[in-house]
């Protein structure tokens, strides 16, 4: 395995076993059928395509992966049944539309690179990156989007920010297509929503909910989210330009591995207990009265 490949698998590997089953938990309206049954089965779909990242590329990893793919495709056909129950496009149905087809690009990607196809040109590296862009930029930056979305509350910067990090995604994807400044433009629509999601989650930090642990995962997610949409532009400017940026085995160990495990885990770590916060208490059984013993 080259050094790009070893750095990426982990990553993958959250968020096919981790973020998206965590994810779609959070996720509250009306759930199409099937919704909950594929939500618990996903780590089993995804360990076959976790499986083959550490194999060589061949027809067997590319099968592997293929398992996975159809689980994606599944969770996309979600996105249409969901759109026929909330009869929706509102700011924040737009955020979680985006994330339940953004997997199917991934795993798209990862069938072709498993097998060494190159998928509309693209060689393998650039493919195997596509497959943690499409978990994290793609399902995880679009699903927070969509929570902090949330109506009555839901001002101007919450629009913002449900609207912008799906724009931005299809922008980046767009721009593979045709040329270095369009995935540049795509990475500052990107950015400016992830920075109106980092503002609102500023917000919830003030929570009733939020503990001590709650308020520290927030910051975190804020901070390293900061820094790792930086590295974006960077990069995107150096490919667009010329200018000196990072290569890809350094953004796959610096943005990718930031936005893993300081952005997305934290952000639903946090989110996770601020749902568990705001969940109805059990009631407690009635107390028997005490009867009384015949004097």
């Amino acid at each position: 395995m080259t050094a790009l490949s070893i750095l990426v698998a982990p990553v993958v590997m959250i968020g096919m076993f981790w973020v998206v089953p965590t994810g779609l938990a959070l996720l509250d309206g009306p759930r199409p059928p099937g919704w909950d049954r594929l939500r618990r089965a996903w780590p089993l779909l995804a360990a076959p395509g976790a499986l083959s990242l550490w194999l060589p590329r061949s027809g067997l990893s590319a099968g592997l992966a293929a398992v996975y793919a159809l689980a994606t495709l599944a969770l996309a056909c979600q996105a249409p049944a969901r759109l026929m129950l909330t009869r929706s496009l509102r700011p924040r149905e737009v955020a979680v539309l985006t994330a339940l087809l953004a997997p199917s690009v991934a795993g798209l990607a990862l069938v072709a690179e498993r097998a060494s196809y190159p998928l509309f040109g693209f060689d393998p590296d650039i493919l195997a990156l596509t497959v943690p862009h499409f978990h994290f930029a793609g399902f995880a930056a679009a699903l927070v989007a969509g929570l902090v979305c949330r109506a009555p509350e839901d001002g101007p910067t919450a629009r913002f920010a449900a609207l912008s990090v799906p724009a931005g995604t299809l922008l980046v994807l767009i721009g593979y297509f045709v040329d270095d400044w369009a995935e540049l433009a795509g990475a500052v629509v990107l950015t400016a929503g992830m920075t109106a999601v980092s503002v609102l989650t500023l917000r919830e930090r003030r929570a009733p909910a939020a503990d001590g642990p709650t308020r520290a995962l927030l910051a975190v997610s804020v901070l390293v989210l900061a820094a790792t949409m930086l590295l974006a532009l960077n990069w995107a400017l150096g490919e667009a330009t010329g200018l000196p940026h990072l290569d890809l085995t350094w953004m796959a160990a610096t943005h990718g591995l930031g936005n893993a495990l300081g952005f997305a885990v934290c952000a639903l770590l946090a989110r996770r207990r601020l749902h568990a916060g705001h969940a109805p208490a059990v009631p407690a059984a009635p107390a028997h009265p005490r009867t009384e013993s015949p004097a």
